[in-house]
């Protein structure tokens, strides 16, 4: 056949395409830009003394004479206010946080002063010459306990040592009475970190020609650290820039603004002067990013065939010395009250939910704020419902799920589920698992004596609720219309600007995608502009798998919003109507030819003597702003499913297959949401398995190094498989849902639920996270000892 010179079509770079990262090129090189690697002529290093004491009044702190000038109290700092987190809930107390602490210290690892020198080492060196005492009074360290007993209180002011209260019935005694089975867990999802690859940071100087205080913070949120910063150092928001480089991860932990951070902008502010302050590992462990701690009583009413008639639900939130701003601790219980019935379809549901304050660092959000541990409870739960009646779990499963024929659907807390099918889900993940084949082998026994077990959890995860959400929190911010700028450039190229950020994501690429998939331009031609609040436009950030569907939207609709701008001038220059034009490819199409975007950019550019008269004079720029239809809030959800070995003489526990079925609504880009679930799905195996912060009866921290703070490595992580479904959201411009925190939540359910299938033979059962080797044989043994004395 002759050949022909007609030009192949691009390929396709848009939505649904598993374009290779934009970013991983500077990443896989050694050329990202992270806090550690600025270094500014005159910089000073900053390092903090801290409590060693859980509790205790601090008093005579001693700084020697020959180093006053470098070393800082909080008495140093009183121009600066205490960082404090409001909150709505009626019965909300507020925690001053001050940057240093003051007359009391309320954890190990609370900094006490700061010093500087040109290196960290010396100005650790310089702390050591710091005199103080600390009068000790009790440790208040079990939250439980700490609910009820008031005799030591975090706080003196306050009566008792509950940040808020929380409450909700709906339907529970009228529904809690036609119940033919009662079945009662106590559960407990324990302390851990977060752990990124790079702990918090931030270097602070004086721009003199800006005439402002620049901060450049490893976070997710530099437009709400801006504020944060202004309002503790009392500063005009103008005078503060916050530039957020490359950040090695953040999963929450770098969405809240740390003393550590006030403290060094103080200093640059105080000195005109470059500072910096890099996180080291053990700080990382002991004194900053605690989350998960919550405690569940439940006690479930079901029908003979376990069929979910009412939840009775006693949660309690282990909250630390204080409320993280500006979320508030008011987040994880709320999210806990709101979230506990997840996707199942009950008509009683009772919650009590309890935020307590320890002597431990300030509870932080971590990636599925409390959804881990809702999920955790709801789905050990529906299986001691199955084994209780005698049915297969994922079969009561089955039919408590809500069906996908009754969506949209507003549950019994009042999440309104907008679209999907939970139960087509599970059954898929059930086929994927190979169930019968794992149940057949179970029956088989193993060569060597392990049990096998067969585990299920399904998850609803609530992303990038907005508006109404957030302002029925009392939140200290309450996010509105998320706003995109998209500009064509001088080369036809396109550069986006928002201001969410990136940490981990893909965003440059997803970004770019999506800005794609509306004009057509090649994506190696789209420069995503994020994380800088003097030149995005303000967004709350990134947070609540929110990224994609808010500041996607936004992108989209700038996008959409340049369409007749370019189709005028493009017209024009075709010498056709413009309503007989269209765009596509990067390129403005006519009847008979067509007009690059470059060559559009040149006339507006450089040549406006060829512009149609009635051009419009805002140019080839374009800020846009978005908000879903529905603002509560819209629902991925996944089942997991994973089969076990386990060995009942050493205590462990072998994943010998994991498979996950996800609905994120439309896909972006599948290779990054498998990524993003992967990664949660490792650090879900990491809260089911291995880590754990403990505490004495003193409060000391027990893991303050990876020699006592496990993680998950390679050799720990199976070869995951992940399977998708695709329901677009009926709210979001393109159908997206967010997903960033999936991954993370179902792990220690579905891990769980398997060792309990494999280990209830033995009438032993596990509720507390991480399912050490300790802890499964104990339950081994306590279970050898019920039936012993039933045998007398």
């Amino acid at each position: 056949m002759p050949l022909h010179n007609t030009p192949l079509a691009p390929p396709a770079q848009g939505i649904g395409v598993r374009l290779q990262r934009k970013e991983d090129k500077r990443f896989l090189h050694g050329r990202g830009n992270y806090v550690s690697d600025m270094i500014l002529p005159g910089q000073s290093e900053v390092a903090f003394l801290r409590s060693p004491i859980a509790h205790g009044k601090l008093k005579n702190i001693v700084k020697p004479q020959r180093l006053g000038d470098v070393i800082f109290t909080r008495e140093d700092m009183l121009d600066v206010k205490p960082i404090v987190a409001r909150g709505a809930f009626p019965t909300y107390k507020i925690s001053e946080h001050h940057p240093l602490a003051h007359e009391k210290v309320r954890f190990v690892g609370e900094p006490i002063a700061m010093a500087f020198a040109s290196t960290r080492a010396e100005a650790e060196c310089i702390l050591e010459c710091v005199e103080f005492d600390i009068d000790e009074l009790p440790a208040i360290v079990d939250a439980v306990v700490a609910r009820t007993d008031h005799t030591s209180r975090v706080r003196e002011e306050w009566e008792n040592n509950l940040y808020l209260t929380l409450g909700m019935d709906k339907g529970f005694d009228e529904h809690s009475g036609k119940a033919d089975v009662i079945v009662k867990r106590e559960l407990a999802l324990s302390r851990q970190c977060m752990v990124p690859l790079e702990g918090k940071g931030l270097v602070a100087y004086w721009d003199n020609q800006a005439d402002q205080l620049v901060v450049c913070s490893s976070n997710q949120n530099p437009h709400v650290i801006l504020v944060g910063l202004a309002e503790v150092l009392q500063l005009e928001e103008g005078k503060i820039r916050v530039i957020a480089p490359d950040v090695g991860g953040g999963f929450g932990y770098k969405s809240v603004l740390h003393e550590e951070e006030v403290c060094v902008a103080w200093l640059a502010l105080k000195y005109k002067r470059p500072f910096r302050y890099l996180e080291d590992r053990r700080e990382h462990l002991v004194a900053a990013a605690n989350a998960r701690q919550h405690y569940y009583s439940l006690t479930a009413y079901a029908d003979k065939r376990g069929r979910l008639l009412a939840l009775d639900a006693d949660i309690t939130v282990d909250g630390g010395a204080y409320s993280n701003w500006p979320f508030t601790i008011g987040h994880e219980p709320g999210q806990a009250n709101g979230n506990l019935p997840g996707p199942y379809d009950l008509r009683g549901y009772r919650a009590r939910t309890y935020a307590v304050a320890t002597n431990k660092p300030g509870l932080c959000p971590y990636r599925g704020v409390s959804r881990t541990g809702v999920c955790f409870a709801i789905e050990v739960l529906i299986d001691a419902i199955a084994r209780e009646v005698g049915r297969e779990p994922w079969e009561v499963r089955y039919e408590n799920l809500v069906a996908g024929s009754a969506m949209p659907y507003e549950n019994i807390a009042g999440k309104h589920y907008d679209s999907g099918d939970f139960q087509k889900n599970l059954l898929l993940a059930k086929e994927k698992i190979k169930f019968e084949y794992w149940r057949d082998r179970q029956r088989k026994g193993e060569p060597d004596g392990r049990l096998i077990g067969i585990g299920f959890a399904t998850y609803t995860e609530q992303t990038a609720h907005g508006t109404s959400v957030f302002a029925s929190w009392g939140a200290a911010f309450v996010p509105g219309f998320e706003q995109a700028t998209a500009k064509i450039g001088l080369d036809g190229g396109l550069e986006i600007s928002a201001g969410v950020h990136n940490h981990g994501q893909g965003m440059e690429t997803t970004f770019a995608q999506i800005a794609n998939e509306v004009l057509g331009i090649n994506v190696d031609k789209i420069r995503v502009r994020l994380g800088d609040t003097a030149t995005t436009p303000f967004s709350t950030g990134t947070y609540a798998s929110r990224g994609v569907v808010m500041a996607g939207g936004a992108i989209m609709t700038a996008c959409q919003s340049l369409i007749p701008r370019l189709i005028s001038i493009g017209s024009h220059l075709l010498q056709c109507a413009s309503n007989a034009a269209y765009v596509k490819d990067g390129k403005v199409h006519g009847p008979q030819s067509s007009v690059t975007f470059e060559e559009i950019a040149f006339t507006w550019y450089r040549r406006p003597d060829r512009l149609p008269p009635d051009v419009d004079p805002s140019g080839l720029e374009v800020t846009a702003g978005y908000r879903p239809k529905v603002d509560t809030g819209v629902f991925n959800f996944a089942s997991h499913a994973v089969a076990v070995a386990v060995d009942t003489d050493l205590g462990q526990v072998e994943i010998l297959d994991y498979v996950i079925v996800e609905d994120a609504g439309r896909i972006v880009n599948p290779m990054i949401v498998e990524g993003q679930t992967l990664g949660g799905a490792a650090q879900g195996i990491g809260t089911a398995l291995y880590e754990e912060s403990p505490y004495d009866a003193n409060g000391q921290p027990l893991a303050s190094s990876f020699a006592d703070y496990l993680l998950p490595g390679p050799t720990e992580i199976p070869s995951i498989r992940i399977f998708h479904t695709e329901t677009p959201s009926p709210h979001t411009i393109f159908g997206a849902k967010g997903m960033g925190e999936g991954g993370a939540i179902a792990p220690p359910a579905v891990i769980f639920n398997a060792v309990n299938d494999a280990i209830k033979d033995l009438g032993a059962e596990v509720g507390e996270t991480p399912l050490t080797p300790r802890r499964l044989l104990l339950a081994l043994a306590r279970a050898r000892a019920a039936r012993s004395e039933q045998k007398k």
